[in-house]
């Protein structure tokens, strides 16, 4: 249990102690610096413990947003200030500094907060109060402003992403909100709703894979049911600020199960169906070009997030039309973020086919990447941005280069160009290589992908543009699996595809939350045994020139289980280490 210090003189009629409480503090008072110290250091250290003033007069969420968040060793509101294991030396020392200059209470814990030679989270309070008063008056006008201010209003607005899609906004949260809160009260937990999310949509796949009407529209009607579900367990985590290393990684990685799930769904019902209709290789396209989608966000928001000068025209004049409200709405629809990309699968599928399903959905998350990555890709060559070597080595990590590039860069030690420019020449051979009709020609093609994929990497990739360079690594990937699989004319050939790109997409999505939590790219041994991308894009083109057609999707399947388990046993043994992050993804806009 954590352990509140409340330090100062008792004020009467206060009910700061029995808030504490509340919140699942065991409480203990001290009358100055002095004592506080002593009683700082009587706390085990694995605990969180947090230091408040006895004058402090604000709402109980406001010392919740400050007090309980687990996301940060430091946190500190006006009048209290919490420290996690990681962060207890450094209050320790401040507070120590403060006894031996004989801190009055009045410094006891906002002075304190000013001595921390340490980064402190100070949390948005918005409306609510958090105040430390003076004397009578202010304590009397601190304690009428909370009592103007509904705390569970804001507690349950607050809940709510600020930024979110148009169907999400005004379809789900309005009411979803209430859901979480009803959870929160019940005890359950976000893990619990997220498992509940996954298991409400892997019934919806399997209602789609019947192939009958009936089980088309139920699994339409499961599909934003799981939706609503999906933002219950985001919404729930920011009600009780329940975030976990656990949490971050099921958060992380069934939204895509979900979706990817929900697309063999689909394809399985329609060869099941009347017309006994192939749609594996465009089940297979939609997921892939929804991955492409996701890792131009991650490579662009992790090329400029921490870059200098990161200014252009070009954001200045999307921050101007963000003032002007209905641009908003358009802008954040026309990129089809997962709220309008389920709600427009589930009402196809209820009302069409699965062909037709995955037609629009391609089209429209086809015009939805042309859209964004042009913008970006203009903003990119506007800005003035300085990339670190942080975000270098963060897209290096993203390209996921495997041994047999690094050679390549260690025996051709000439620098070819630019790193976009030697990616592109060597997708363009790639390409090429693929639609040539000659057998042997894709192997040639890999060869010559894999020694740019070296080159590429062997300059740290801080260019304007370089930022596309992992998105191009991941659309030759999936796309050599997508077009060898649909010219072997095996029918079980797309499908052993589907399941080799999702798991390869899979290790692709928690290196991207891994480096998000600061945590680093997975372990080198682990990129090693799955080949790297280039080490795999040229093994498919072997085997497919290699093997025959009924061989070939025997191996495929043969490699999707290998790169699965290898990827999901490294990545749970992660997240369930004490060394995890602890986050929680709040979402991204596509």
């Amino acid at each position: 249990m954590p352990t509140a210090i409340v330090t100062g003189q008792p004020v009467p009629g206060s009910s700061l102690e029995s808030d504490l409480r509340a919140l699942g503090f065991e409480v203990s008072t001290a009358p100055d610096s002095a004592g506080t110290a002593a009683l700082l250091a009587a706390v085990p250290a694995d605990r969180r413990v947090a230091v408040v003033d006895a004058r402090f007069v604000g709402h109980p969420h406001a010392l919740r947003l400050g007090l309980t968040d687990p996301r940060f060793p430091l946190a500190a509101i006006p009048g209290a200030v919490t420290a996690q294991p990681a962060g207890r030396q450094a209050l320790t020392s401040a507070l120590a500094r403060e006894a031996a200059a004989g801190g009055g209470t009045d410094l006891a814990v906002d002075g304190l907060v000013t001595a921390l030679d340490a980064d402190v989270h100070r949390p948005e309070l918005g409306s609510l109060v958090a105040a430390v008063p003076a004397d009578p008056q202010a304590r009397n006008e601190a304690r009428q402003a909370v009592a103007a201010v509904d705390d569970e209003a804001v507690r349950l607005k607050s809940a709510v992403k600020s930024r979110d899609g148009f169907f999400t906004t005004f379809f789900i949260s309005p009411y979803s909100r209430y859901l979480a809160r009803w959870c929160a009260r019940r005890g359950l937990t976000p893990n619990q709703v997220t498992t509940a999310s996954l298991l409400t949509a892997l019934i919806a796949a399997g209602c789609a894979a019947t192939g009958t009407r009936a089980g088309f529209v139920a699994a339409g009607v499961l599909l934003i049911a799981s939706f609503v579900l999906d933002c219950t367990d985001g919404q729930l985590a920011r009600y009780s600020l329940q975030y976990s290393t656990l949490g971050a990684w099921l958060d992380a990685t069934f939204d895509r199960a979900k979706e990817y799930a929900y697309y063999a769904g689909l394809a399985l019902g329609a060869a099941r169906g009347g017309g006994h209709d192939d749609v594996w290789a465009l089940a297979l396209g939609a997921m892939i070009l929804q991955t492409c989608r996701h890792v131009v966000d991650f490579s662009f928001n992790e090329a400029n997030h921490d870059a200098t000068a990161n200014t252009s025209p070009t954001a200045a004049l999307s921050d101007r039309l963000d003032s002007v409200g209905w641009t908003v709405w358009v802008r954040r629809m026309i990129v089809l973020p997962i709220g309008e990309r389920w709600a427009l699968i589930a009402v196809l599928t209820a009302a069409t086919t699965p062909r037709i399903t995955f037609c629009v959905l391609l089209v429209g998350c086809a015009l939805a990447a042309t859209y964004t990555t042009a913008g970006r890709v203009l903003r990119s060559l506007t800005r003035k941005a300085r990339r670190t070597d942080r975000a270098a080595r963060a897209l290096a990590d993203l390209a996921d280069n495997g041994p047999l590039a690094g050679f390549a860069s260690r025996v051709l030690p000439a620098r070819l160009g630019s790193p976009l420019l030697v990616a592109l020449a060597g997708v363009a051979v790639l390409t090429v290589s693929l639609f040539s009709g000659v057998t042997w020609a894709p192997v040639a093609g890999a060869v010559v992908y894999a020694l740019a994929s070296g080159q590429a990497l062997a300059r740290p990739l801080k260019g304007a543009l370089d930022w596309l360079v992992p998105p191009l690594f991941r659309a030759a990937e999936y796309g050599t699996v997508l077009v060898l699989a649909g010219k072997s004319g095996v029918n079980g050939t797309l499908p052993a595809a589907f399941g080799l790109v999702a798991a390869v997409a899979y290790h692709h999505y928690d290196t991207v939350y891994r480096i998000r939590g600061d945590a680093g790219a997975p372990p080198a041994w682990l990129v090693r045994a799955i080949g790297g991308q280039e080490g795999r894009t040229l093994l498919v083109t072997v085997v497919a020139a290699v093997l025959t057609a009924t061989q070939f999707e025997v191996a495929l399947t043969v490699l999707a289980v290998a790169v699965a388990g290898l990827v999901l046993v490294e990545s749970i043994r992660f997240w369930a280490s004490a060394g995890a992050p602890a986050v929680h993804d709040e979402g991204e806009p596509a």
